[in-house]
Parts: C-alpha cells; structure tokens; sequence
C-alpha cells in the first residue's frame, strides 16, 4: 500500500480563525477529514501531522522518506525562508508536492518565491482546502508511475 505524508507547517493550526478572508473558514481538521476520504478512495495510506516547529517537518520528511512515503507540504512561511526543509525534500527522497490554500502569487511579493519548488515534483495553489486532495492525487500518480517504471518487463 502507499503512504503518502501529509505535513503542515507553521500557523495552520490556525485555519478557521486566521485571516479567514484569506484561508477561509475551514479547520485543518476538516482538510484532514477530506485528505482520508480521499486516500482512502485512492487505496493510499495517510500520515497527516503539523508542527510550528522546522525541525519536526525535517524530521517528519526524512521518515517519509526512509519509509519510501510520499509527500504533501503545506510548508506555510517557510516555503520562502527554509533551506533546511529543501534539503531534507532533496535528500529524503520522498517524492513530494509542494500546496498553498491560497494563490500565493496574487499575495505579498516575498511569497512568489519557494525554496521547495525546485526540489519538488509540482506545485498546486489557490484552490482552498482542494489544494491538499490535488497534492493527494498527484503524489499518489508520480509514485503509481515510479513503481511501474520500477518493475521489470513481463515479456
């Protein structure tokens, strides 16, 4: 079965009450409900967890990737700021995509810029509490496509 991690970075145990006219309304306990219904439809195994904390994600990525996870980030800030949460990505493994619940480029300039993204598989922002079930999906495809390229020719 596959695993993918579903990790959050700092402030979204927020969601629901911060900046509601940005993030909307919905809890990241309710993104959580969503991303199991969903994994589960897919036949895919969820770690979800969040921490304010940038040691808990590298941590959090390198277990994903020792158990040959997958991974969906919402790194929140520090998507722009973290070189320690590039370099875990990078050296994990783990095939991960990175998502935002809001078009951070339609925000602040200091948010057009990821250090993730390159070392990621894609990218999915703007589309709310949908943007974790996208990244689900994707992830979910790049491993399906990994593993079939894995085994060998039948003929």
């Amino acid at each position: 079965m596959t695993t993918v991690f579903v990790l959050n970075g700092p402030n979204l145990n927020l969601l629901g009450r911060r900046e509601p006219q940005v993030y909307g309304s919905t809890t990241l306990q309710d993104i959580e409900k969503l991303v199991r219904e969903k994994a589960e439809a897919l036949g895919t195994a969820v770690t979800f967890r969040q921490s304010n904390h940038e040691g808990h994600l590298v941590d959090w990525i390198q277990e994903a990737g020792a158990q040959g996870a997958g991974i969906v980030i919402n790194a929140g800030a520090y998507t722009h700021t973290s070189i320690a949460l590039r370099d875990a990505i990078s050296g994990s493994g783990a095939p991960t995509v990175e998502i935002h619940i809001s078009n951070v480029h339609a925000r602040e300039g200091f948010r057009h810029r990821s250090l993730i993204a390159p070392v990621s598989v894609g990218v999915i922002c703007g589309f709310g509490p949908l943007s974790y079930v996208l990244g689900l999906e994707a992830v979910h495809q790049v491993m399906a496509e990994r593993a079939r390229q894995a085994k060998p020719s039948q003929h």
